[in-house]
């Protein structure tokens, strides 16, 4: 039985935890694939609002086997403080969550040199949450890292905090002019962490081969978006790991022909957090009033984010890219009031048409969008539960955006709690 993904269209944040809760009611195993506590992952159920960092968001659904699997950096104070959190607030978090033996460890010295990096940086800074997620996947692919299994051996954990600390004294001293990390200061708490996570890590590879061969139901959660991805997204401005659907199968040991149904989640209009290009970010009153109806305000560092129309160029190249088989649309209610709609369908740029994502930063910094207008609605739509309920502009929205991207809708929400949401 394949497994379904759950990928982010364009830079993030477009509430893919709100989906993943719907779609872990019928999974069996949800499984974080990449990315770290960089990610913002909100759901609200009732009065309750929940945000996940590590921990997959379908922790929430009793029963379900949680994994974070080996393309994860994990941050083990905040995993263990998230997981503490989730049970105070009556979530069996410890008997249902897996760790990935092969996941690498954030380590103090990695916040340490993000954050002096990107002061480094100046104007030129790439934005980041300065939770170590880049220096941390630099020491993995330079071989310096720190596994999870690694952590969970005190011995071995010695051995090589030593030998990382001895170089990355010399980064934080002589090129940052920081003060030098003493092995002491590390040692003893991580120890501690490491043997409250313990019982968790695991062979998370046989795990997830094993359950997906049995026919179990496993749902993966991507972070991030895919205009944030290494390799495919508007370097330099992204992160650090493969937030596309290519990364389901780095990051997890799962083969490529069991990662079946692609779903991706696009946001009824585009936001972006931090630096970095952003062809229809509208300037501005109008992008302000956007933030403020939709609280676009990063879970993981609060920072604003930017708003702007939707990026049909965008979108497209991100189911090109991942193979979208559905979309998933969300926030829709957010646009009740705009009394047009506008929806990029091509780039321009010095009399130059592109209708796919140039690679070439100083191009895209350069393109401005073409422009689709459309007729926008006045109604809340926060009651509504059936297509039929939503307004005919809305509706006439929804399929120009199918026809746009290319794939079928299979979920729409109106709202931030667990029953906004219209299966078409």
């Amino acid at each position: 039985m394949p497994g379904t993904s759950v990928i982010g269209m364009v830079w993030g944040d477009e509430a893919k935890a709100r989906v993943v809760d719907v779609y872990s009611q019928d999974a069996d195993i949800v499984v974080r694939y990449q990315g770290g506590s960089n990610a913002g992952h909100t759901v609200i159920v009732g009065d309750q609002k929940f945000v996940f960092h590590l921990v997959p968001s379908g922790i929430l659904r009793p029963g379900k086997l949680c994994v974070i699997a080996n393309g994860v950096v994990v941050d083990p104070e905040l995993l263990i403080q998230e997981a503490d959190d989730l049970k105070a607030r009556g979530i069996d978090v410890y008997s249902r969550l897996v760790i990935s033996d092969r996941s690498h460890v954030v380590m103090p010295y990695h916040k340490l040199l993000d954050a002096a990096s990107e002061k480094s940086k100046g104007d030129g800074k790439v934005g980041t949450t300065l939770r170590g997620i880049g220096p941390c996947y630099r020491d993995k692919s330079g071989r310096a890292g720190i596994r999870a299994a690694d952590l969970v051996n005190p011995e071995r954990f010695a051995e090589v905090l030593r030998h990382n600390l001895a170089e990355v004294n010399q980064v934080l001293t002589k090129v940052y002019d920081c003060e030098a990390m003493s092995f002491e200061s590390i040692y003893g708490r991580y120890v501690e962490l490491g043997r409250k996570m313990k019982p968790m890590v695991k062979d998370t590879i046989e795990l997830l081969v094993t359950a997906l061969k049995n026919n179990k139901k496993v749902l993966f959660e991507g972070a991030q978006g895919s205009l944030l991805d290494i390799d495919f997204g508007t370097y330099p401005y992204l992160t650090s790991s493969n937030t596309t659907a290519g990364g389901v199968c780095t990051g997890t040991g799962v083969p490529p022909k069991m990662i079946g149904t692609v779903v991706g989640v696009l946001k009824a209009y585009a936001t972006r957090v931090g630096e970095g290009p952003f062809p229809t970010e509208i300037p501005g009153t109008d992008g302000e009033q956007m933030r403020q109806k939709g609280q676009e305000f990063g879970a993981t560092t609060g920072r604003p984010r930017r708003c702007g129309w939707l990026d049909g160029v965008a979108a497209r190249y991100a189911a090109m890219i991942n193979g979208i088989d559905k979309l998933a649309v969300t926030k829709l209610d957010v646009l009740s009031g705009q009394r047009t709609l506008n929806v990029c369908t091509a780039y321009e740029c010095n009399g130059s048409r592109f209708n796919t994502l140039p690679s070439d930063l100083s191009v895209l910094r350069r393109c401005r969008p073409v422009y689709k207008e459309m007729p926008g609605w006045q109604e809340d739509l926060s009651t509504a539960r059936r297509m039929q309920d939503l307004p005919a502009a809305a509706r006439t929205y929804l399929q120009f955006i199918k026809e746009l991207v290319g794939a079928p809708i299979d979920l729409i929400s109106v709202g931030n709690e667990r029953s906004q949401i219209i299966v078409p």
